[in-house]
């Protein structure tokens, strides 16, 4: 499972001109399933990014997690993250989990975030979304839950 997180002061997701899912203050994530993917995973990744420390404290020093600083997660889901780019110019997706293994690991995923009491937005699974966030710092990171 790969997680891309990007420190966000605003963001929001549209389908077909409506927006769907919005944030201020917290996290973007864009999340990739891949076949092998398990609930461990899940857990790893949600105990990571609850506890990362990304934000600012007082002192200027990233010192703080979401959590801490009370900010919000846009979750949207993106089986590209898993593409193979090895051969030739057209990337290939086969690792990329199937809807009926990713869609439970995604659920599960968002489910776990709100668990630790954040207010987490979501896109839909599937759906030709626009994505659109205001960068802050930038900082972005990537995780992985098969290198830990």
């Amino acid at each position: 499972m790969k997680v891309i997180i990007q420190r966000s002061k605003k963001a929001e997701v549209k389908i077909e001109n409506e927006i769907i899912a919005s944030i201020e203050y917290g996290l973007v994530l864009l999340v990739g399933i891949e076949s092998a993917d398990t609930k461990e995973d899940v857990d790893y990744l949600v105990r990571k990014i609850t506890a990362l420390r990304i934000f600012s404290d007082e002192s200027d020093k990233m010192n703080l997690s979401v959590e801490d600083v009370k900010g919000d997660i846009l979750s949207v889901s993106q089986f590209t993250l898993h593409a193979d780019t090895k051969k030739g110019n057209r990337p290939s997706f086969i690792q990329a989990a199937k809807p009926e293994i990713a869609i439970p690991l995604y659920e599960s995923f968002n489910e776990g975030l709100r668990r630790n009491n954040i207010r987490v937005a979501n896109g839909v699974f599937g759906a030709d979304m626009q994505v659109s966030l205001v960068n802050d710092g930038p900082v972005t990171i990537i995780l992985d839950s098969k290198n830990k």
